[in-house]
């Protein structure tokens, strides 16, 4: 374990490390902190890869809380990251600062990373802030899906929170191939009508030569696909460069959402040696904790 940073009281903070043994075999975490709100689960898996899943106190974000996930993932390592559920955004006070959270991760050569998290799920009235920042080494494959619903649509609160901010950036040797930012702010024009018909939304992002097999497959997919009128799923791919495929999706349900991604992403399980959306569920409740 690494020292304890000091936090502020909603303050959460996560760093993790991984490492391959020089003796070979599955990676380790070398490090691993976590500072309330956030918990970190290690479930086992059949792959080399160490996975750790993310959880949080109350099942969620409330107003004031600042999430900061740091990860180092070295030479020749394979790393997971995911969620034991999706994050809840809960409401924000007129007067409170909204939640956010940010992701920083540096890939070393070789090594492999995965961020498989569920969607992020915004509740009424909700303000938050989220940013994605990753450094791949040369030789370095990336697997990302990046994911959030309308909200609670069930409770009446579709497209009802009132801001959300995503930020995504990916760099490859040094180079930026991706720099993004989504905004959807209800003080913009009312978020349910100018999101029509569809419910969820994703990003997915392939690097690296691990996945040239997968990516390839998912561009043929994705561009075999007409598009119809009141389809109830898009989706568009674009080459980033040689070695990366970023493709988003926008669905009329979360479940619609989850399960093409599944089915466009099948072949990747197997590179990995274990499937995290079938695997995870199954072992993450029993899983010992990390911190």
């Amino acid at each position: 374990m690494s020292a304890s940073p000091s936090v502020s009281p909603f303050s959460g903070i996560a760093r993790l490390g991984f490492r391959r043994p020089a003796a070979g075999g599955k990676t380790v975490i070398e490090t691993a902190f976590a500072a309330s709100p956030l918990r970190l689960l290690t479930p086992g898996n059949h792959g080399d890869a160490a996975w750790v899943f993310l959880a949080s106190l109350g099942g969620g974000l409330l107003d004031g809380d600042r999430i900061d996930v740091d990860v180092d993932v070295g030479e020749g390592a394979s790393a997971l990251l995911g969620t034991q559920a999706s994050t809840k955004i809960y409401r924000s006070p007129a007067s409170g600062p909204g939640s956010s959270q940010r992701l920083s991760a540096r890939v070393a050569a070789g090594a492999v990373l995965t961020i498989v998290p569920d969607p992020v799920v915004c509740f009424a009235e909700a303000r938050y802030e989220q940013t994605i920042d990753i450094e791949l080494a040369p030789s370095a494959p990336l697997w990302l899906v990046d994911g959030y619903s309308c909200g609670r649509s069930a409770r009446g609160e579709r497209w009802a929170f009132d801001r959300c901010s995503l930020g995504l950036a990916l760099r490859q040797q040094g180079r930026t191939v991706l720099d993004e930012s989504w905004l959807l702010d209800a003080a913009h024009g009312a978020l349910a009508s100018r999101l029509g018909r569809f419910e969820a939304l994703a990003t997915v992002l392939l690097a690296g030569p691990m996945f040239a097999s997968a990516r390839a497959a998912l561009r043929a997919q994705v561009d075999a696909v007409p598009v119809r009128a009141r389809a109830r799923l898009l989706e568009s791919g674009s080459a980033l460069g040689a070695d990366a495929l970023v493709v988003r999706f926008a669905a009329t349900s979360v479940e619609e959402l989850v399960g093409t991604l599944r089915d466009r992403l099948a072949a990747i399980p197997a590179l990995l040696g274990d499937d995290p959306w079938r695997a995870a569920r199954e072992r993450v409740t029993h899983a010992p904790h990390a911190a």
